[in-house]
């Protein structure tokens, strides 16, 4: 073992493994998310999850994003604005099947249909894959991955509840864009944002927000 200044340079080379390792393990932790809009009504829901990803993106790889053309307007019409078009990700067609994840190769790993249609949620149970959307949604259960799918309607037909238990037995997650209120929320963001915050959880990101139990 010998020195340079002040550095041992026989832990050189260890401590550069490390840190090589560590660099590779934080990438690979890193997720690859697509998230599919749709038109059912709820556009906050969709809004508040691309704003979340943004202040986490230090633990998210890419996020790819599929927004169907009544989703546009649904957005337009409840926020009264456009502002899907000011985030940082990429946006692809609803027909644009040479997206990277419309095949299993690319190793997208969660996907998120926010807010998911009654119509989506049947394509998907039945292996519709007529669009972007629910192509994406065939490739993330074939592959075993995490689809989870915030479905907004009320109330739900036997039809509705049937697709449900077809998605959930082929390993989708259903979680219905139904708020809490025991964090006492205050504004229609905060409701919003008790579904949003339930979606962040499943997706395995950490985000903080309030905990039963916790002070």
């Amino acid at each position: 073992m010998f020195f340079i200044g002040r550095c041992r340079v026989g832990y050189l080379y260890p401590t550069l493994f490390l840190c090589l390792y560590l660099t590779v393990y934080l990438l690979a932790m890193k997720k690859k998310i697509v998230i599919a809009i749709t038109g059912a009504s709820g556009a906050i829901y969709a809004r508040l999850l691309l704003n979340k990803l943004q202040a986490l993106n230090n633990q998210v790889a890419e996020v790819g994003v599929v927004m169907s053309d009544n989703a546009k307007q649904v957005w337009q019409l409840e926020l009264d604005n456009d502002d899907y078009t000011n985030y940082p990700y990429k946006f692809y067609g609803k027909h644009d099947f040479m997206a990277p994840f419309a095949s299993g190769s690319a190793k997208f790993d969660t996907m998120v249909i926010i807010p998911c249609s009654m119509g989506t949620l049947g394509r998907i149970a039945s292996g519709v894959s007529d669009d972007l959307i629910a192509r994406a949604a065939d490739v993330i259960l074939k592959e075993r991955r995490k689809l989870i799918l915030v479905a907004r309607d009320t109330p739900f037909s036997l039809i509705h509840i049937r697709n449900m238990q077809t998605v959930t037995e082929a390993g989708g997650i259903i979680c219905p864009a139904v708020p809490s209120f025991y964090s006492k929320p205050r504004t229609i963001e905060d409701v919003a944002a008790t579904v949003v915050n339930r979606v962040i959880d499943l997706m395995g990101l950490e985000s903080g927000g309030y905990r039963w139990g916790e002070e």
